[in-house]
């Protein structure tokens, strides 16, 4: 089976730990003050990778957080990559060269082709292409709207283009501890030809090990948020089943 990758999620809003109800600003929970000791923890469990999303960052259109992100990727020898907010070629170098390992594009893959072209011939290897879909139509500007192209078309033209790597998120799964749209990131996956990570509803390990099921059709992981934070998934554990 090809690798299965779990990455811890940490949300940043105003410097610290938090949750959002399908990107809904006004429900959000503090998990903890300093992003940074939750990355370390995480890395003690074992984890391979960290993700971070500016949430500030994704409302305003350029990075809020970077002085926490950047705290973060020193404090941690696992890679950690980086979303919300990034539709600059000036924003992605800055916190390339702040130690993030890879860069994730969001908005601006709908808004800014170019941009988007320019980052993946620079650094192909260090961008992923966020997908987050409503009703299988991608949403943009921090989830705040719904675009008019579907999930699948941008993929297979983003594809064309480099990509490597996507990032995808049913918003309508996020926070809600309901299971991930496991048929929605395998399609992705086989549309694109590329490495598809999951994001959005993991509640349990059987979310986990039916996702890395399907590893060897280019389901490469899954980004798991509140079924961290409320034990719902516990990370060395669940780390340790994915390897039997």
């Amino acid at each position: 089976m090809s690798e299965f990758v779990i990455y811890p999620a940490i949300d940043i809003r105003g410097g610290k730990c938090v949750r959002l109800i399908q990107g809904d600003y006004a429900q959000e929970t503090v998990y903890h003050d300093s992003p940074s000791a939750v990355a370390k923890d995480w890395e003690a469990q074992g984890a391979s990778w960290i993700h971070l999303v500016d949430l500030d960052g994704a409302k305003a259109g350029q990075p809020v957080n970077e002085e926490t992100i950047a705290e973060i990727a020193s404090a941690v020898q696992v890679p950690v990559q980086v979303g919300g907010g990034l539709r600059s070629m000036a924003a992605v170098e800055k916190l390339l060269q702040a130690g993030v390992q890879r860069v994730i594009l969001g908005t601006a893959a709908i808004e800014d082709q170019a941009f988007v072209e320019e980052a993946l011939a620079k650094h192909a290897d260090r961008v992923a292409i966020g997908i987050d879909a409503r009703d299988g139509y991608v949403a943009t500007r921090g989830w705040l709207e719904t675009s008019e192209v579907k999930a699948e078309e941008l993929a297979k033209a983003l594809a064309d283009k480099g990509a490597e790597t996507f990032i995808f998120t049913d918003i309508s799964r996020d926070g809600m501890m309901q299971g991930p749209n496991v048929e929605a990131i395998v399609r992705l996956a086989q549309v694109s030809g590329r490495s598809v990570i999951a994001s959005g509803g993991v509640s349990r390990l059987e979310d986990l090990e039916r996702l890395a099921g399907y590893a060897s059709e280019g389901v490469s992981g899954a980004i798991v948020g509140k079924a961290l934070y409320t034990g719902a998934i516990q990370l060395d554990l669940a780390l340790a089943a994915l390897k039997r």
